[in-house]
């Protein structure tokens, strides 16, 4: 797909990530959302994270220039209308994302591959809004886009092999490792990592180790890179605590229940690196600068 057309249509993390990841590998990508000002605020959030690259020596100043060349900012999705691949990474919102399917059915070409970007929704759910629903496929990537090498593609019900392959072939361009998932509630990462990060705000909210202490004991005990408490401050808190609702509501399983010491800390808009405190506090470039943040457990209510 060396000449593909790309759009991506949300401007929040995992669009400025993905949009980001398309760029770095060499191709223009359009990056919409609702306002040109909310697209313009997504592509300075893209050009801090090539900053912080930049400070890791991954990337240089040249890097950067030649990346966001290839990013252009719209308010307009009908610009869908001649894209070989569109993207959609709006947060998870079964009812807005099918409005945005039901908008891009009419849009596009019969041959453009239509991906949604969910950790927990139905793909088949989001199809269903369509005409088309054998050409909608799931892509779940991980923030940040591009350092982690993994894509999860997920199969609806009704999606078709061709569909399938033409995702692969994008994975590909990305040069992402790929892992093939039929559908289900979570799919592999998030229904596997979402009890881990409950169990460890539970263990926190509990009194038995501090923040520091739980993140320590998981990455030098099970060789975890991250701890669990920061890697839920990485995801965004609000992001972590919808996956967990979502697959409370689909599955009806306790461990799914977002522990009242992360609900009380989106209800203070605590919501991790993005708003610089969660379990831990951040400074402006994400970097982390003091202990765990998180309100004592005599003031946690249900």
């Amino acid at each position: 797909m060396p000449t593909a057309k790309i759009i991506v249509i949300g401007a929040g993390v995992m669009g400025q990530g993905l949009a980001e990841a398309i760029a770095t590998a060499g191709h223009e990508v359009t990056l919409v959302d609702r306002t040109t000002k909310m697209a313009e605020r997504g592509i300075r959030g893209i050009s801090e994270s090539i900053d912080r690259e930049i400070g890791r020596w991954g990337l240089t100043a040249a890097d950067k220039k030649a990346i966001l060349s290839r990013i252009f900012p719209s308010m307009d999705i009908t610009q869908a209308e001649d894209a070989e691949i569109v993207l959609e990474a709006i947060p998870e919102n079964l009812e807005a994302k099918q409005k945005i399917f039901e908008q891009l059915d009419d849009l596009c070409e019969p041959e453009t591959l239509l991906i949604t970007n969910t950790g927990t929704i139905s793909v088949s759910e989001i199809a269903e809004a369509t005409r088309r629903p054998e050409k909608i496929i799931g892509m779940h990537f991980l923030n940040p886009v591009t350092r982690v090498p993994l894509v999860e593609i997920v199969k609806g019900l009704k999606t078709d092999g061709e569909t399938f392959q033409k995702a692969v072939e994008f994975a590909e361009l990305l040069d992402k490792q790929w892992i093939t998932v039929n559908e289900y509630p979570g799919y592999v990462t998030t229904r596997i990592i979402v009890p881990l990060l409950n169990e460890a705000m539970h263990v926190l909210m509990e009194g038995v180790a501090s923040a520091e202490d739980i993140d320590e004991a998981m990455k030098l005990g099970f060789g975890f890179n991250v701890g669990p408490l920061a890697l839920a401050d990485m995801m965004g808190l609000d992001v972590v605590m919808k996956w967990m609702e979502n697959l409370l509501d689909e599955l009806s399983e306790h461990k799914y229940n977002p522990c009242p010491l992360l609900r009380k800390l989106v209800r203070a808009g605590h919501l991790g690196v993005k708003t610089h405190k969660g379990f831990f506090q951040y400074d402006a470039d994400g970097n982390r600068i003091g202990s765990g943040s998180a309100p004592s457990t005599s003031q946690v209510s249900g």
